[in-house]
């Protein structure tokens, strides 16, 4: 791996689209390396970015349970969880840094949460039989930013990263080849801007928001990735979609977005159903409630159909058996599509403890449920008092409803091992690429990608491309390439507000969103992707004839900025489709109903499939061009997931 010298990295730029974890941790390191960076972001602050709604934990191979944890049983879980669909090689790297990321968080004054003894505490997450989750309550992502912001703030107060707030990346200007700079939108004033670079990195988030429903912020999006993949980037299995399996459920069409409760809270929490159909009815009705419904008649199915691993099977695991069970008519909400997850038995578990440690004899039941329900406070109390806030109900009291929404996106640029796209000088980092999950991601595991990316990989991988550019001058903003992908843009943006139609932008988004959960959610056949494809082409036209967006191309416009996006996730969301359509198998969160066992479960093709799907595209008109990179297996064994 070539190195570029201290004294050359004072005459090299780098610009960072994205300042959450991944690209906040980026561009305080870079800067602190030596290079100039510029950081653009469009809210209004980092601290803002999307990262800081991640509630249950990161993962780290640190063994500190003493639980048969090692850098090894990290990365095999993860490979594993990815259903055998991701490089071995950027994996094992993951895995190897994930250590030096907790002592990197704690030496910036990040409150993980604590045993009594003043170690660092863990707890479990999906699809793992180890405790290795370190987390500060429910408020992981959000404390981990703020460490990232610290050490952006440092560098921005030296001078060495310049930050962009309010800047929206809408284009990626290459020139001779590589990637130069970017096309930014002033946000607030509507002024398209010109950004030289020596190399650009991506660190802008998945694009679950193609599904309108989600947990992600109603802001995030796909742009920056997509208008490197309208350059010449490729786009890696983008139908790898991660439908989570704890969300509060939707209640009804007027909803925006769905709100996330952690995984964590299935460390404790027992998921279940009705066995009969009539109580579900009941429940949905009105006419009872979870605590109405006695043991005998409650089926806690991911413990009977995953004994080994319970409720801790993995995400797309828990979210296939919900649907499952909600189909077979045994939903609890009024839509009929929730599940319970109850957690009263580990309220009755804890309580005990603390009777026991408090030297109390004989506790009654009322004493025992006061103790175990201040324990489950302390573990879980901001995302209960979320839930009591959204729902109404007290899920100290009664059950939780939750029921699978989109999540996270684990397709996205295709880059090597140094996390490079295949446009020279044009990285990608964290959910923007596809580089470490597979199929499906472990829980608590996208903070550890984002955070091994911006403070442990990309910043001396990126040396390999730049220790060729300490002779190239600064790059000139003024150059043909930049006028013409500034024109590009400008044209774009004036075609969208040229429509002047009669629907809004949030009707189409509305509408593509059903389609793509209808078609493409979390199970989709051959025949509904081709439907599903022909729909969104017929949307797209009507949307370019028919849309309306209010105000002015040059100035404050927050319609042609979600109009601008939901262009693009058309596009994408095509893409998506006739990913899911050529991928004849099915693996973790892409399940193809034509391709399963007896059980139910997902049937891979690895003599086929096992490779990364990296899709060039050409055109609306045009399907797009597949390169595929198989996928080689030299330290795991290529074997079914078995969770039970």
């Amino acid at each position: 791996m070539n190195l570029v010298a201290p004294n050359n990295k004072r005459r090299i730029e780098v610009i960072v689209v994205g300042t959450g974890l991944a690209g906040a941790a980026a561009a305080a390191t870079l800067g602190e390396l030596g290079y100039k960076v510029k950081a653009f972001t469009f809210h209004d602050s980092p601290r803002r970015a999307h990262s800081i709604a991640a509630q249950g934990g990161i993962n780290a191979a640190k063994n500190y349970q003493n639980d048969g944890d090692s850098v090894y049983r990290l990365f095999y879980d993860t490979i594993k969880g990815g259903d055998y669909r991701s490089r071995e090689a950027n994996v094992h790297r993951l895995a190897e840094v994930s250590r030096n990321i907790i002592d990197q968080a704690v030496a910036q004054g990040v409150p993980f949460a604590r045993e009594y003894g003043g170690l660092l505490a863990n707890r479990s997450f999906g699809g793992v039989q180890v405790s290795r989750t370190f987390y500060a309550r429910g408020q992981t992502g959000q404390q981990l930013l703020l460490g990232a912001y610290q050490s952006l703030s440092r560098q921005i107060s030296k001078g060495s990263v310049k930050m962009y707030n309010r800047h929206e990346m809408l284009d990626v200007v290459i020139q001779d080849g590589k990637a130069r700079g970017i096309i930014a939108r002033n946000l607030l004033t509507g002024e398209l801007e010109r950004h030289a670079a020596h190399c650009v990195v991506l660190a802008s988030g998945g694009y679950g928001n193609v599904f309108y429903l989600s947990t992600n912020a109603m802001n995030s999006n796909g742009t920056a990735a997509w208008r490197a993949v309208r350059r010449g980037a490729y786009m890696a299995n983008p139908c790898f979609t991660q439908i989570h399996p704890t969300c509060i459920p939707q209640s009804g069409e007027y909803q925006s977005k769905l709100t996330l409760m952690s995984e964590s809270l299935r460390n404790d929490g027992r998921v279940w159903v009705p066995k009969k159909q009539e109580d579900a009815q009941a429940i949905r009705e009105g006419r009872k409630t979870g605590n109405d419904i006695p043991e005998a008649d409650r089926d806690y199915y991911l413990e009977r159909r995953y004994p080994a691993f319970g409720n801790l099977v993995p995400r797309d695991v828990a979210s296939r058996a919900a649907k499952v069970a909600c189909d077979e008519g045994l939903g609890v909400a009024p839509t009929g599509l929730a599940v319970f997850l109850d957690f009263e038995s580990a309220i009755m578990r804890y309580g005990q403890a603390e009777a026991n440690t408090k030297g109390i004899s004989n506790p009654s039941e009322a004493k025992i449920k006061e103790l175990g329900e201040k324990v489950v406070e302390e573990k879980y109390g901001n995302l209960f008092e979320m839930y009591e806030k959204i729902t109404g109900e007290n899920p100290y009291q009664t059950p939780m409803k939750i029921y699978p929404a989109v999540h996270y996106t684990m397709g996205g640029l295709w880059v090597d091992y140094n996390l490079e796209t295949n446009i020279p000088g044009l990285f990608a980092t964290g959910e923007a690429n596809f580089s470490d999950h597979g199929a499906n991601r472990l829980g608590a595991s996208a903070l550890m990608q984002g955070l091994a990316d911006g403070y442990f990989v990309l910043p001396y991988t990126i040396g390999q491309f730049l220790s060729q550019e300490i002779r190239t001058p600064m790059i000139d903003p003024n150059s043909p390439e930049f006028e013409q992908t500034e024109k590009d843009v400008e044209n774009r943006l004036n075609q969208l507000m040229n429509i002047k139609g009669n629907q809004s932008v949030e009707s189409f988004h509305r509408r593509l969103g059903k389609i793509m959960w209808e078609y493409c959610g979390m199970s989709r056949n051959a025949d509904g992707l081709k439907k599903a494809r022909k729909m969104i082409k017929e949307l797209r036209e009507e949307f370019y004839k028919d849309v309306f967006i209010p105000g002015d191309a040059k100035d404050y416009n927050p319609e042609l900025e979600k109009a601008h996006r939901v262009a693009d996730f058309m596009e994408l969301g095509e893409l998506m489709v006739v990913d899911a359509l050529d991928r004849q198998e099915s693996c973790g969160g892409h399940f193809r109903e034509e391709y399963q066992t007896e059980e139910g479960e997902a049937l891979r093709d690895d003599e086929n499939y096992a490779y990364v799907s990296a899709w060039e595209y050409t055109g609306w008109d045009e399907d797009p061009k597949l390169h595929k990179e198989e996928l080689v297996f030299e330290n795991v064994e290529l074997k079914t997931r078995s969770y039970k």
